[in-house]
């Protein structure tokens, strides 16, 4: 015999599942009669997104992509042992890589270097014009500051007083940070490669192209110049000694000829005319030592040099016509019609759900 219990639990369950059957009907059936209110917003929305799409204006994309390299300044025993581990089938390869483009990635956002690419002359239509000039004309910012004296004269190519210093870098720090949000992307496509890919977004073509070559160029000499500064230092240093060790020896050396030409006839009894003779090539043979250290240690300094030079090779380049973005007129009305039709039905359907409630609750 049956459990009325589970009969009965059945039972409720049937009547909940008839009750949301007749609650769906019951839904559709009143969204059904607003039908024309919701046609009407629906192409309300699609006429918006038509007239969005036409007047939004076309973005330009250039991008640059290069492998970021770094020197290997390990070097003697240590990169003999790695050798040495490497056949062994042991990695002791240096871990730092993801770490060093991460710096060059913030270098590339940082407001020195976007500042100092916006300060940058580009040739436009057979003239040089700075890139900050350029973004202000086709933003029309320009046209906006005419009400203001001080900003409608500002020259970004002078450094005349501090008044006009100060109003120029608040300007420059402006745009730098709106063009760090807005206009360059700098990232890693992928982690596993040194792969870095630096994009500029603009309504401009000229300006995208022509700050993304800007920025790239500054960004990784000024890279490259920063990791082998240490390493040019000493190198300089090694040349310069070099060269004045070099100088004293040619010197020694024809003093000693010299003190030779004096006394062809040397008297072997009288000692002390050799004393010149032996003093000028003792300082050469000396001079002789210390040249060939130093010129080891110069040959030891470029070899240093080399290794800490980090490889920076383009792999694509942006070239006209730049790749480009539009919003297309026949999906924006799609948009607009699915998005204001979907908002309508569900605020009928709020209204529809808070009468019942407030009828129930009279009842």
């Amino acid at each position: 015999m049956a459990d009325p219990i589970k009969i009965q639990d059945l039972r409720k369950d049937e009547i909940s599942v008839k009750e949301l059957v007749i609650g769906i009907h019951k839904w559709i059936a009143f969204i059904l009669t607003k039908w024309i209110i919701i046609l009407i917003i629906g192409l309300t929305g699609g006429l918006l997104g038509y007239f969005y799409a036409n007047y939004k204006r076309t973005i330009y994309t250039a991008e640059t992509t290069f492998v970021l390299e770094e020197g290997n300044s390990r070097s003697g025993m240590l990169g003999q042992l790695g050798g040495i581990a490497g056949l062994a089938g042991i990695n002791m390869a240096q871990g730092g890589g993801i770490f060093q483009q991460e710096n060059i990635m913030e270098l590339y956002k940082s407001r020195s270097m976007v500042v100092r690419t916006l300060l940058s002359e580009h040739e436009i239509d057979g003239k040089n014009q700075l890139l900050i000039d350029r973004y202000l004309d086709f933003n029309g910012i320009r046209s906006s500051w005419k009400d203001d004296p001080r900003l409608a004269n500002l020259k970004f190519n002078l450094k005349s007083d501090s008044d006009n210093l100060r109003l120029r870098d608040s300007v420059l720090g402006d745009i730098a940070k709106t063009i760090n949000s807005s206009y360059l992307t700098v990232s890693n496509p992928d982690r596993k490669l040194n792969i870095i890919k630096v994009e500029v977004k603009s309504h401009d073509e000229i300006f995208a192209k022509a700050f993304n070559d800007k920025i790239v160029s500054n960004v990784n000499d000024f890279y490259v110049q920063t990791k082998t500064k240490k390493a040019l230092e000493n190198l300089s240093v090694l040349q310069y000694q070099t060269d004045s060790i070099r100088n004293i020896l040619n010197g020694a050396i024809y003093t000693t000829a010299e003190v030779s030409d004096a006394t062809p006839n040397l008297n072997p009894a009288r000692q002390i005319l050799r004393a010149p003779a032996e003093k000028s090539r003792f300082n050469a043979e000396a001079n002789k030592v210390i040249l060939s250290q130093l010129l080891q240690n110069l040959e030891l300094a470029k070899l240093s040099l080399r290794q800490e030079t980090p490889l920076i090779q383009l792999i694509n380049f942006p070239v006209y016509p730049l790749e480009k973005s539009r919003l297309s007129k026949v999906k924006a009305v799609l948009i607009g019609v699915v998005v204001f039709s979907g908002f309508t039905v569900l605020f009928f359907s709020i209204g529809l759900i808070y009468n019942r409630i407030i009828s129930s609750d009279r009842i």
